[in-house]
């Protein structure tokens, strides 16, 4: 079991996530003077916390495996799909929510509907960028602390 809590692989990605995760819940409270609570778990927003995990993840796999190691060009690879994943079919899977969502409020209504749908699921582009760099940043930080 100590093999589990001294594993920089698993926490460093877990703090990353953590941090960003905080990040968002207090930069809404500063913007919009709301303390959301739901946007520690939520989807979306600036920075990808997804990526920003995937990329933490991949840096500690590199510098304990070696960059050259196989498992690292999985964890780069792995990271790719989830940040494409992220910027492309969540993203447009938030604009089909954000749509159907109008169109029940204009149109629907004899539509029995107990909730609106989740839009904020993907991000932008830019967001997935600045959570990729910021993962990197941070996990490459967190090591030197290790």
């Amino acid at each position: 079991m100590d093999n589990v809590f001294s594993n920089e692989c698993l926490w460093i990605p877990i703090i990353v996530w953590f941090i960003i995760q905080s990040y968002k819940v207090v930069s809404e409270l500063i913007i919009n003077k709301k303390l959301d609570i739901r946007r520690f778990v939520g989807a979306g927003g600036m920075p990808s916390s997804h990526s920003a995990l995937v990329t933490s993840l991949a840096t500690a796999i590199g510098y304990r495996e070696g960059f050259e190691s196989a498992i690292f060009a999985l964890s780069v690879l792995f990271a790719c799909v989830v940040m494409y994943d992220s910027a492309g079919v969540r993203r447009a899977a938030g604009k089909q929510a954000k749509v159907l969502n109008q169109i029940i409020e204009t149109h629907g209504k004899n539509i029995n509907i107990q909730e609106k749908l989740i839009e904020l699921l993907g991000h932008t582009p830019l967001q997935v960028f600045v959570g990729a760099i910021v993962g990197i940043l941070l996990a490459c930080a967190l090591r030197l602390l290790w």
